[in-house]
């Protein structure tokens, strides 16, 4: 059987890599010159399977009214007259009721920890290297309240196997000691020791070249302009490279383009409650190793995560829905700058960072779309906003299991159609 996975960041690779392992013959198609080049290349670099509450949550509301005016702020909302945003934005003013919180918590949590498994199987066996760290995620919190709200997600992560313990002060600093010169403005922590960080570019770059090497067919620089369907089949796609317009046939195809998904499938009567929120980073040279934290790092309070990758120091956050445009704005990467220098200062030099903005795919209530579509042989794995890596080889698994006619591995998992 025959697959065409469209989309080469890290969930069109890790989909592409694991229907090879089914053993299926594959093709990916991608519009950029390799793989991982847009929401897929200078993400925040965690795996974070300790922190699967999705954004939509009862606390959204007010954190999104506090924002407003606010240049710094952790969310930014551009009033538009596109209706798919406010479509969005109301979808996701519903996934904050309290039930539909905890309900879309506990399905990322477990697709979580599925895809950590999966994520660990792969690289025992092929040794892939990405700048991985094993050390955990420690997250900060600067209150008695953030504390007392992280005690309470002990149980939800308890209910999953999933590792974490609060900290106090001094303990975050014994995990990590760059941290000695915050420790006064510290309240405590909660340290996930089963959770990663790495280089989400270099590991959807090395895994791409492993599946081309087993035979996966990799169509860089070509453009998807539509599903190729008869009737109700799937054919194949048709697509535009620099020798022309042509037709790439398939017995099945895979949808893993982000963002740019829904607009493609639309024409097939396909809806995916998929909508753009774009992310920053900044990655600045590590200048002084024994300033710059070793642990990956949440800061639960200014919504930031930071993660160690080589001799350099990422740090990835913010959220502002402003439709598809994806070029970085300074004044949205300054903060995250400000923080590097604030609580580490002299381990980087932040002159030289280097800005990055993406287009994370969200869905209202974060939980990826993952299943068939109503055409025969059309599927989706897409949606995974910011926790795409976090989940992408456990959202793999399941739609080669899908395709293989298996049961999905991760049953309490919702596929698509199976939320209300």
């Amino acid at each position: 059987m025959h697959v065409l996975v469209l989309g080469a960041g890290v969930t069109g690779v890790t989909t592409a890599w694991s229907l090879l392992q089914a053993g299926f013959e594959v093709d990916v198609v991608d519009r950029q010159p390799a793989a991982a080049l847009e929401t897929s290349f200078a993400n925040g670099g965690q795996i974070s399977i300790s922190h699967p509450e999705p954004w939509s949550s009862p606390a959204a509301p007010l954190i999104a009214l506090r924002s407003i005016g606010r240049a710094e702020a952790p969310l930014r909302l551009r009033i538009g007259l596109d209706p798919a945003r406010w479509r969005w934005l109301a979808a996701f003013l519903r996934e904050c009721l309290p039930a539909r919180h905890r309900r879309n918590a506990h399905a990322i949590a477990a697709l979580a920890v599925h895809s950590g498994e999966r994520l660990r199987a792969l690289r025992e066996a092929t040794g892939i290297e990405y700048e991985a760290r094993t050390r955990g995620i420690l997250h900060l919190q600067y209150t008695a309240r953030e504390v007392t709200e992280a005690r309470a997600r002990l149980g939800l992560l308890a209910a999953h196997g999933i590792r974490a313990e609060v900290v106090s002060p001094q303990q975050c600093v014994d995990i990590d000691p760059a941290l000695a010169t915050v420790m006064p403005r510290l309240a405590g922590g909660l340290h996930a020791p089963d959770d990663e960080s790495g280089n989400a570019r270099l590991f959807t770059s090395a895994l791409a070249e492993l599946a081309a090497a087993r035979g996966a067919r990799f169509h860089y620089e070509t453009t998807v302009e539509a599903i190729d369907t008869a009737g109700e089949r799937v054919l194949g796609a048709r697509v535009r490279d620099a020798a022309g317009k042509r037709v790439l046939a398939a017995d099945a195809v895979v949808v893993c383009l982000g963002s740019f998904g829904p607009a493609l499938v639309a024409p097939l009567g396909e809806r995916l409650p998929i909508y753009p929120v774009k992310g920053y980073s900044v990655t600045a040279p590590v200048i002084d190793a024994a300033r710059a934290p070793i642990v990956s790092l949440t800061d639960e309070s200014r919504r930031l995560v930071a993660s160690r990758l080589g001799e350099t120091l990422r740090v990835a956050g913010t959220a502002e829905i402003c439709g598809f445009d994806a070029s970085p704005d300074a004044s949205r990467t300054a903060p995250l700058l400000a923080w590097i220098d604030d609580l580490f200062p002299g381990a980087c030099d932040t002159t030289q960072a280097e800005p990055w903005a993406g287009l994370r795919p969200c869905t209202p209530s974060y939980v990826p779309v993952i299943g068939r579509g109503r055409v025969d042989g059309l599927w989706f794995n897409t949606g995974h906003g910011s926790l795409g890596w976090t989940l992408s080889c456990g959202s793999a698994d399941i739609i080669a299991a899908l395709i293989a006619g298996r049961p999905s591995p991760v049953p309490a998992f919702p596929l698509r159609g199976d939320t209300p």
